[in-house]
């Protein structure tokens, strides 16, 4: 268990910043540091902890960055640009905000002295568009160039190496997780999930981009928030990468759509349309280095997450 420290999110008020503020913001001081430009903390009742504190900052700002990061035992930085239609309208934006906010971060904690763990966020979009089971050693991959899709990997891919590049070079205890396809109450933005989710609650036509058959392995956000906790805890995570996911929660996009429609009792229809850009096909992760060295085993399946997930929207007035 974590306690007595203090602990520096970037991206803290977003998604899965605030669920993991929460979960640490009770026996920890916690800051959080974010542009706001997705807020989910404006749905929670986080700053009302005076534990908690939030200071609206860029990531690309190093001197306000270094100076809200003095005294923290811990960062966990979650800021990033992502989100398919985001990334391809704004590529260059991804790429700074990405390689040089991570680049910024890790230099801050180098500095100032972190020394208990330095937490990355990478993707699973490292491993390319066909993945299935993939493990940490496996090689990555990404599309062509100038295909705006892989923007996003290609610039997390770069943070994953300076990060582990500190860690060899500076000792700083990093440690870095991918993420696969997380979801659940407090997501904002993009998401096919909360996107079906929204559009399930009120019988709105939900549109699939493509033809539907894409597969993706869905995470439930306290699922990833307790990989990343054990990945703060234990000793043996430092220097090393994690897939965190739920290979259990696999289905297509099709097949996601149809169960969220079932299982929220839904009068949606399903609509196919032209695909926006290049995209992954399959998305699977193995999670065994997780399980071996952390303990780590997703165990929330994709029905209860979809129910959990719609009884937050509902609660928030915001399914819309």
């Amino acid at each position: 268990m974590i306690t007595g420290k203090k602990i520096f999110i970037t991206g803290g008020a977003g998604f899965i910043g605030s669920t993991l503020a929460k979960e640490l913001g009770n026996e920890n001081e916690i800051i959080l540091y974010d542009s706001l430009s997705r807020n989910t903390i404006q749905h929670t009742n986080l700053l009302d902890n005076k534990k908690i504190q939030l200071i609206e900052g860029d990531i690309l700002d190093y001197n306000l960055l270094k100076k809200s990061m003095q005294g923290a035992n811990i960062v966990v930085h979650a800021a990033a640009i992502a989100g398919i239609n985001t990334v391809v309208k704004n590529p260059v934006q991804t790429m700074e905000v990405n390689m040089l906010g991570t680049a910024n971060a890790l230099r801050a904690a180098h500095e100032v002295g972190v020394n208990g763990r330095f937490v990355d966020f990478s993707t699973s979009e490292i491993f390319g568009s066909m993945a299935y089971k993939v493990s940490e050693v496996m090689e990555t991959t990404t599309g062509s160039v100038g295909e705006a899709r892989w923007v996003y990997a290609v610039s997390k891919l770069a943070g994953e190496h300076l990060t582990h590049a500190y860690f060899k070079q500076h000792r700083l205890p990093t440690v870095t997780v991918r993420p696969f396809n997380i979801y659940g109450p407090g997501q904002t933005g993009e998401g096919a999930i909360q996107i079906f989710i929204r559009k399930c609650l009120n019988n709105e036509e939900i549109f699939i981009y493509g033809d539907g058959t894409q597969i993706r392995a869905w995470c439930y956000v306290d699922d990833m928030v307790r990989g990343l906790l054990l990945a703060i805890e234990n000793e043996d995570a430092v220097g090393e990468s994690f897939n965190i996911g739920n290979a259990r929660a696999s289905t297509t996009i099709y097949g996601l759509a149809e169960t969220v429609c079932r299982v929220l009792n839904s009068k949606s229809i399903i609509t196919f349309k032209e695909p926006l850009s290049a995209d992954i096909e399959l998305r699977i992760p193995e999670t065994k280095k997780a399980f071996d060295i952390l303990g780590f085993k997703a165990k929330v399946d994709l029905e209860e997450g979809i129910r959990l997930t719609a009884n937050w929207f509902q609660e928030n007035s915001i399914a819309k």
